[in-house]
């Protein structure tokens, strides 16, 4: 694997190709950006068990401001809910990548050639410029079930933004910053879009006998998180 490839330490951004002289995601100088070797060498993806068959995913070091991912162990496979912007060619493989949106695919292209994954993000988050060299297998459009896991197609954040379930647990990324009553919506969003797409995470989850979310630098009991989640509607 020797193809060139840029990590930007405020971001955790991955950038395919000729090193470009800002961050594309976070605007920073190309001075803050490092190589995926030097990342792979400084930086490990690090597990956390969240239940039996769930762990999460975070650089230790933390590279920057990227967000969890989590590694769910279902009867037909390994899966990963997002992807870490790390590249440790020793993690645990999966056989299926599924992104919530396209902020952070990560080093997910890398992933995919080691373990021969295959990659699913919504088909209007694959329109985004930053997906560009990022190879996507598929791009669905609808919510769906398989796996166990359930997706359901919100929008509001990003246009293709997806929350998964899987069993007991919500997986909801950075739709939300923070918790208790400091909860507030991602602030680099449109407003009415994204409180739209509020509405329909509450009409999604209302029926579901939930435990735990897993945000993207949290992991929360579910009825406080879903408490404050509901307030920032009314």
């Amino acid at each position: 694997m020797e193809h060139k490839q840029w990590v930007c330490k405020t971001c955790g951004y991955n950038m395919v190709g000729e090193m470009p002289d800002v961050c594309p995601f976070c605007g920073v100088s190309h001075e803050k950006f490092i190589t995926w070797q030097e990342a792979e060498r400084f930086y490990r993806v690090t597990p956390k068990r969240v239940s039996t068959r769930i762990t999460q995913l975070i650089s230790v070091p933390r590279l920057g401001y990227e967000h969890a991912a989590y590694r769910i162990e279902t009867d037909e496979g390994n899966v990963l809910i997002d992807c870490p912007s790390a590249y440790n060619r020793d993690l645990e493989p999966v056989e299926a990548i599924y992104f919530t949106h396209n902020h952070f695919m990560g080093a997910s292209n890398q992933y995919r050639q080691l373990w021969n994954a295959k990659v699913h993000l919504h088909a209007k988050e694959a329109e985004h410029p930053l997906v560009k060299k990022f190879p996507v297998d598929r791009k669905f459009t609808d919510s769906f079930k398989e796996r166990g896991l359930e997706a359901f197609h919100i929008g509001g954040h990003t246009p293709g933004f997806t929350i998964y379930i899987f069993k007991e647990v919500l997986f909801i990324c950075d739709y939300v910053f923070s918790l208790g009553p400091k909860m507030q919506f991602n602030p680099f969003r449109p407003k009415a879009e994204t409180r739209d797409g509020a509405v329909k995470i509450i009409e999604a989850i209302a029926a579901k006998d939930l435990k735990t979310v897993c945000g993207f630098n949290y992991i929360s009991d579910f009825a406080p998180w879903f408490d404050s989640f509901k307030g920032l509607l009314e």
